[in-house]
C-alpha cells in the first residue's frame, strides 16, 4: 500500500483533531462547518477504501452509533475516592490547619483550587496515547464501561497530542451539560411528551448510560479533567504541573482553576465564585481544594473513603422546606402521565414555589413520598423546583399509584419495560386532545392567537373539537356558545385561524406534535423533503440518513404517519387549505443569506425563538454563542457578555431596528 495514502490519511486526521480542539475546547473554530464535513467525508472514504488503515482513535470512530447490548463492569487501576465536604469558611480553615499539622515539620503548602462542576465523574484510560476505556466512577473501585458514549464527547480527545504521552494513564474528570443545552433538551422532551430531567447532572447521568450512542452524541455533553489516577511512564511533581501537561495533551481543563499560596487566597477564591456562580454556562455547587505537591499528598494519605489532601467547599444550597398538600397527575399531549407535587407556598431563591415536579412515579417511590409529608425542595437558577428528600414523614397513607388515566378512565401502561414513564394509550383521551390542540395553536407552532386553555377546554367539552383538523371547521355560531364570546371576539379568533393556514411547512410539522420532533427537527424535515406527502412516504433509511434525525426520531415519525387517523387529519388539513409545501410557504432572501446571527439582551418586537426563526427563513443560521463564525450580533435591551465578546472579536453589532430593516 503506498505510503502517500497512509500519510494523507494521517494528515487529514490531524487536521480534524486540530479543528475539534479549536471548536470544542478553545471555542474558536477556524473552518466552516462545510469544510469540516468535507474533511470528515474524505477521511471516511479513504478508510472505507483502505480498511487496514482504519484506527481506533480516528475521528471517524465518533460517527458510528447504534444500540449497545449493555454495559460491563470494569475495575479502576487506582481507586476513585469521594471528597469530604466543608460547609463554612471556619470548617475550611480547620481543614487547612489539620493538613499543615499532619505534614512533616508542619510544612507550608500550596493549594490548587477548582470549580466543583455539578456533573458525573468519569475515568478515562489512555494506553500508548490512545483512549482505550471510558468508565463511570461506580463505587470508586469498579464502574461501568461506557466507552462508546465517552467517545461521543467532542471535548475528550481520542488520542493525546503534543508531548509524548505516558504508556498508561488514568485521567479523571467530570462530564457535564451546559445550562442552555439542558434547557433545550428538557424543552424537546416537554414538546414530545416525555418526562423532564430534574437538573443538568441528572440529564448527564442519564445520557452517559444510554445504550444508543447516537442519542448521546446529540446531547452535547462536555468534559473537564481534574485528577490523576494510575499511570506509568510519567514524571510529574504537582497538581498544577499535571494541569499544564493536560493542556499540552489537549485535554480540557477548567480555565478558572488557580494556584493559591495559602488558605487566605483559597478563601478569597471561594467567596468570589460563590457570588459569581450564575455567570457560568454550567452548574457548580462549590470549590475543590487540593494540596498542590504530589509528595505532600503521599505524606497525607487517605482515610477509608477520602483523601486527606483534598476537600470540597460546598456553596449554600438554594433550598427550603415545606409541606406536600397533594400529589396530582397531569396527562401530556402524547399521553405521558406526569405526577406533580402541590406544595404549601414557600419562598426559595427569591421565588414563591407552590408546585414541584416529580418527573415520574419511580421518583415518588424513591422518595417514599406521601401527601402531608414535610419535604426539602431545591431551586437552582431557572431549573424547575424539585423535591430533594422527605425531612419529616407526616403523611398517613402511602401514595396510591393510579392504574387508570385521570382524564378518560382508560388503563395506563409502560410501552417498554425500560421506560420510566406511564402513558395513556387511548387516542380519544380528552386531556391528550386538549394538550395537542394547545400545542398546535401555540406561538411557535400555528400561532392561533386567543386559542388558550379556557377556550380549548370549552371547545372540547362541547365536542366542537375532536381532532386538530376540526379547528378549521369552526363556525361563527359555534364560538358564540363559549363563555364571554361575542361577535367581535368570535371574528378575531376565526381570523387568527384563517391566518394560520399561511404558516410554513416546518411550523405545521412541529404543530402536529410528533413525539421527539421539536422545532429544529421540524425545520430540518421541511428543508429535506419540501412536501408533507413526501415526508409521509419516507422510509426508515431515508430518515435516519439525516444527521439531525437518527433512529429514535425516525421511529416516531414512521409510527405517527402509519396511523389511519393521522392520514385522515392530514387530508382534512390539506382540504382546509393549509400549506403542505415548503416552497409555497415562501422564504425571504436578503442580506442575511449565508450569515450566522447571534442575539443578546431583550428584544421588543420578537421572542428569541421568533427572531432565530426569521433568520433561518432569511437564508441565515442562528447561533447561541459568539465565535469566529459569527457575522452579526443583534443587541437588545440589557445586552450581556456576548456583546463584550463580539466587540473584542470585531463582530458586526446591530440593534433591533436595523435587524428588522434587514428582514424587509
Amino acid at each position: 500500500m503506498p505510503n502517500r495514502i497512509k500519510n494523507k490519511i494521517e494528515l487529514i486526521r490531524e487536521k480534524i483533531r486540530e479543528h475539534d480542539y479549536s471548536y470544542y475546547v478553545l471555542s474558536q473554530p477556524i473552518v466552516s462547518d462545510k469544510e469540516y464535513d468535507d474533511l470528515m467525508l474524505e477521511l471516511k472514504a479513504l478508510e472505507d477504501k483502505y480498511p487496514k488503515l482504519r484506527a481506533d482513535d480516528s475521528p471517524t470512530q465518533r460517527l458510528s452509533s447504534g444500540i449497545s447490548p449493555g454495559f460491563k463492569t470494569v475495575r479502576h487501576e487506582a481507586g476513585m475516592f469521594s471528597l469530604d465536604n466543608t460547609y463554612s469558611i471556619e470548617e475550611l480553615s480547620a481543614w487547612d490547619e489539620r493538613v499543615r499539622k499532619s505534614l512533616p515539620g508542619n510544612s507550608a503548602c500550596e493549594y490548587v483550587v477548582e470549580l466543583k462542576i455539578d456533573g458525573v465523574s468519569a475515568n478515562l484510560t489512555y494506553k500508548e496515547g490512545k483512549l482505550s476505556l471510558g468508565a463511570t466512577r461506580g463505587d470508586g473501585h469498579t464502574g461501568e464501561d461506557v466507552t462508546p458514549n465517552i467517545k461521543k464527547i467532542r471535548s475528550i480527545p481520542l488520542g493525546l497530542s503534543g508531548v509524548r504521552p505516558p504508556d498508561f494513564i488514568e485521567i479523571r474528570g467530570e462530564v457535564y451539560m451546559d445550562k442552555r443545552d439542558f434547557s433545550l433538551l428538557n424543552k424537546e422532551r416537554m414538546d414530545s411528551g416525555e418526562s423532564l430531567f430534574a437538573n443538568p447532572r441528572n440529564a448527564t447521568s442519564g445520557s452517559l448510560k444510554l445504550l444508543d450512542s447516537g442519542v448521546v452524541a446529540k446531547r452535547r455533553l462536555n468534559f473537564f479533567a481534574h485528577s490523576l489516577g494510575a499511570y506509568n511512564g510519567l514524571s510529574i511533581e504537582t497538581q498544577w504541573d499535571f494541569f499544564a501537561r493536560l493542556k499540552e495533551w489537549r485535554v480540557c481543563v477548567n480555565t478558572h482553576s488557580a494556584l493559591c499560596g495559602n488558605i487566605k487566597e483559597v478563601i478569597d477564591y471561594c467567596r468570589d465564585w460563590q457570588k459569581r456562580r450564575d455567570e457560568l454556562s454550567y452548574e457548580i455547587d462549590g470549590v475543590v481544594v487540593k494540596v498542590n505537591s504530589f509528595s505532600q499528598q503521599r505524606d497525607l494519605g487517605f482515610t477509608a473513603k477520602s483523601p486527606r489532601w483534598a476537600v470540597a467547599y460546598k456553596f449554600p444550597a438554594r433550598q427550603a422546606t415545606t409541606e406536600v398538600v397533594a400529589i396530582k397527575v397531569n396527562v401530556g399531549r402524547t399521553g405521558v402521565i406526569t405526577p406533580t407535587a402541590e406544595l404549601k407556598p414557600v419562598e426559595c431563591s427569591g421565588v414563591t414555589i407552590s408546585n414541584a415536579t416529580l418527573h415520574n412515579f419511580d421518583e415518588i417511590e424513591r422518595l417514599k413520598l406521601r401527601e402531608g409529608d414535610r419535604v426539602l425542595i431545591e431551586r437552582a437558577g431557572d431549573v424547575i423546583p424539585k423535591i430533594v428528600k422527605v425531612v419529616e414523614q407526616k403523611g398517613e397513607n402511602p401514595y396510591a399509584f393510579p392504574s387508570k388515566c385521570p382524564a378518560c378512565g382508560e388503563r395506563i401502561v409502560k410501552e417498554k419495560e425500560e421506560d420510566v414513564a406511564y402513558r395513556c394509550i387511548n387516542p380519544d383521551c380528552p386531556a391528550q386532545l386538549e394538550r395537542a390542540l394547545l400545542h398546535f395553536a401555540s406561538r411557535n407552532a400555528m400561532d392561533i392567537e386567543s386559542m388558550g386553555e379556557a377556550v380549548v377546554a370549552q371547545l372540547v367539552s362541547l365536542k366542537l373539537l375532536r381532532s386538530l383538523a376540526d379547528i378549521y371547521k369552526l363556525r361563527h355560531e359555534d364560538l358564540l356558545k363559549l363563555e364571554l364570546f361575542k361577535d367581535k371576539k368570535a371574528d378575531n379568533l376565526l381570523r387568527a385561524i384563517e391566518m394560520s393556514k399561511r404558516q410554513p411547512l416546518d411550523r405545521l410539522i412541529f404543530a402536529l406534535g410528533i413525539r421527539h420532533v421539536g422545532q429544529k427537527a421540524a425545520y430540518t424535515l421541511a428543508e429535506k423533503f419540501g412536501r408533507m406527502h413526501k415526508l409521509m412516504q419516507a422510509g426508515p433509511e431515508e430518515l435516519e440518513k439525516i444527521p439531525e434525525i437518527g433512529p429514535v426520531i425516525a421511529g416516531s415519525i414512521l409510527d405517527y404517519f402509519s396511523l389511519k387517523r393521522t392520514k385522515r387529519i392530514i387530508r382534512e388539513l390539506e382540504d382546509a387549505g393549509l400549506n403542505m409545501n415548503r416552497q409555497s410557504g415562501g422564504s425571504m432572501v436578503n442580506r442575511l443569506t449565508g450569515k450566522t446571527v447571534v442575539f443578546t439582551g431583550e428584544l421588543e418586537s420578537f421572542s428569541r425563538s421568533e427572531a432565530e426563526e426569521l433568520v433561518r427563513r432569511s437564508g441565515g443560521s442562528a447561533s447561541s454563542s459568539v465565535s469566529a463564525k459569527t457575522d452579526i450580533l443583534v443587541a437588545g435591551k440589557d445586552a450581556g457578555t456576548k456583546l463584550d465578546k463580539a466587540t473584542d472579536m470585531g463582530v458586526r453589532v446591530i440593534g433591533e431596528d436595523e435587524f428588522k430593516e434587514m428582514l424587509k
